[in-house]
């Protein structure tokens, strides 16, 4: 029997740290500037597998080992800056306290990962979702790893082709992003009757790529929900209410303001029947889990692809991270009942959207997983208990919402990245606590830098100006707030639930006549909650994959279309990163030299995209 690879190695953790601080850093000044991050699994794999290669020994176990510990710093940093901020826009803090930051991002993260462990079988394992990043990112691993070993045609092709498709991803981003030559997507309206008609798309390689990997089912479900957004409500609303301004710019205002809480509404319901049917797989994870541990401790021979960190060592460490909980909130609250209630809510909704984000991270990938609709599920539910037990004159009742929200965030973001690394580690043959144990050192590797950057960010911009405006940590603190001033749009987020239910009985259906077409209720709310632009290119991948299949493509075609995915996911997501660095070291947002009016050339680059994913997985 042949001796295991190595796994975590001084050089894996090493670099697993460095990357986990920088690529964290980075992302907390995409988040704040334009309200998302980029999935940093497949960059870092790319970065690892160019690093590690300058030593004698390297192999495909330890590259996965360091962009698990990565992409954990990456995914923190979403939690972190979707939350926290709302206390400095609300004037809760003068400025950004790095301890508490510290703190905050630290057991959050931990928690999340701890909530990972019985998830790894129940969803990995059992559900068999497609984890489209992760399987994105070992095509990279493995691609790279044969690639090393071995000089034939076929096997050394495959890194060629993500390279060639990662340079034609990471120019384009390069040409919007850094040189501003054109817009992120096309856009455009029509008024018809008094209704606006809304529909654009990103001009984004990367989201091509992600709905090529989720398929079919799932690019329509997504597209459903965002015209229902854009085809059906803001029409409706602004045939009823009016509007003023250009039709596109009014359009966004009722989206931002109404329409988008119909995402919220679907996602509180969605995240509940998915709790409800994730239920059974879930206790029997933990039970796998706990006779995976008896079984180790009586024969001592479980398989090493099969070894999560021990579940009672799990259940320690949640019970020990109840104090730091309990004692943040404390610190708000200064109420010894309310602040261990609000620890009790935090961990279930910690759990139940840990759970809900590492679902959706398995059906639409990491970098467009909706964590900060579930953030909001979390802070308008602990927003109401408050309300509840402070009243409406309460001053603490929205941060310590906020607060509930953050831990919980934090916890989700890592819950949904964290699974797309053990799907990788699950194809590439790793060892799945080793993974968890590498999970918690990128969590804290980050959570060191983050309140850091928050603060030079912060002295550099002001979070919540124009310049850094904070979109997502803006509109938690509408929510928190809102609550205790009465001046949430509830009638959406009513109708938003009333959806959801529908959704729900049309996917029984499915499947009680046997249907291969299901309808899950959370892919259709992400398309709800997600800009219509982001939605459209999702489509268009998934349909590419559908015709591909059409046209009786070959394992070698299917296998070529995955990698030339994974080549523009990882392209783009590279210089998305690499353009905030400088911008970021140096603070100028104009360092990057603009050369903008070239619109024409991002849509005539976004279609000969198109052609050549086409043309590869169909001739």
């Amino acid at each position: 029997m042949s001796k295991p690879l190595p796994e975590i190695t001084p050089k894996a953790i090493i670099l697993g740290i460095l990357l986990s601080m920088i690529l964290a850093g980075a992302n907390a000044y995409l988040g704040l500037f334009a309200g998302m991050t980029v999935s940093a699994s497949i960059p870092a794999a790319v970065i690892s597998m160019g690093v590690l290669r300058l030593f004698r020994n390297s192999n495909i176990l330890e590259n996965n080992i360091v962009q698990t510990a990565a992409s954990a710093g990456e995914s923190l940093a979403a939690g972190v800056i979707f939350t926290i901020p709302a206390l400095v826009l609300m004037g809760v803090w003068s400025e950004f306290d790095y301890v508490e930051v510290a703190k905050i991002a630290a057991i959050g993260g931990v928690i999340g990962v701890l909530f990972t462990v019985p998830l790894r079988r129940a969803l990995i394992i059992q559900a068999k979702l497609k984890y489209p990043e992760g399987v994105a990112t070992a095509a990279v691993l493995e691609a790279g790893e044969k690639s090393n070993q071995s000089a034939t045609k076929d096997e050394s092709g495959g890194l060629v082709t993500i390279a060639i498709s990662g340079l034609v991803g990471g120019a384009m981003k390069l040409c919007q992003q850094g040189f501003g030559m054109w817009h992120a997507a096309v856009e455009g309206s029509v008024v018809i009757r008094g209704s606006i008609f809304g529909l654009g798309t990103d001009l984004s390689p990367a989201l091509i790529s992600v709905g090529y990997i989720v398929g079919r089912n799932i690019g329509i479900l997504v597209i459903a929900g965002g015209l229902i957004s854009w085809a059906v409500a803001i029409p409706i609303y602004s045939a009823v209410y009016g509007f003023e301004g250009e039709p596109m710019d009014a359009a966004w205002t009722i989206w931002n303001s109404q329409i988008r809480y119909l995402g919220v509404g679907s996602m509180v319901v969605g995240g509940i029947w998915s709790l409800i049917k994730l239920f059974r797989p879930l206790v029997d994870g933990i039970k796998a889990s706990l006779d995976a541990l008896n079984q180790s401790k009586q024969e001592n021979n479980v398989p090493l692809h099969e070894q999560d960190f021990p579940i009672n060592y799990v259940a320690l460490a949640l019970g020990l991270l109840l104090i730091p909980v309990y004692l943040l909130y404390f610190d708000i609250v200064n109420s010894v009942a309310i602040a261990s209630l609000l620890t009790i809510v935090m961990m279930i909704f910690g759990f139940l959207f840990s759970a809900v984000a590492a679902y959706m991270a398995g059906m639409v990938g990491s970098s467009n997983n909706p964590i900060s609709g579930v953030t909001i599920a979390t802070i308008l539910f602990s927003s109401l208990l408050l309300l509840l037990l402070l009243g409406e004159n309460s001053d603490v009742g929205a941060p310590a919402a906020i607060m509930i929200g953050a831990v919980v965030c934090c916890a989700a973001a890592i819950g949904g990245d964290n699974l797309q690394d053990l799907k990788t580690g699950h194809i590439v043959g790793a060892t799945p606590w080793k993974q968890q144990v590498m999970q918690i050192v990128g969590t804290l590797s980050a959570a060191l830098v983050l309140g850091l950057v928050l603060d030079i960010l912060h002295t550099a911009y002001i979070i919540g100006s124009p310049t850094l405006s904070a979109p997502q940590a803006t509109l938690m603190k509408s929510v928190a707030e809102g609550v205790f001033t009465g001046n949430l749009p509830w009638t959406m987020v009513g109708f938003g639930a009333i959806i959801g239910v529908i959704i729900i009985l049309i996917d029984l259906r499915q499947e009680r006549i046997g249907s291969e077409f299901r309808v899950p209720i959370l892919a259709v709310a992400v398309g709800i909650y997600l800009p219509i632009e982001l939605t459209v290119p999702i489509f268009i991948g998934g349909m590419i994959a559908h015709m591909s299949d059409l046209s009786g493509a070959t394992e070698t075609m299917k296998k070529r279309g995955l990698l030339m995915a994974s080549g523009l996911i990882t392209g783009e997501a590279l210089i998305g990163i690499l353009v905030a660095v400088p911008i970021f070291i140096t603070g100028s947002k104009d360092w990057w030299p603009q050369y903008p009016g070239l619109g024409f050339l991002g849509i005539l680059a976004f279609c000969a995209v198109l052609g050549w994913f086409y043309t590869s997985v169909t001739d």
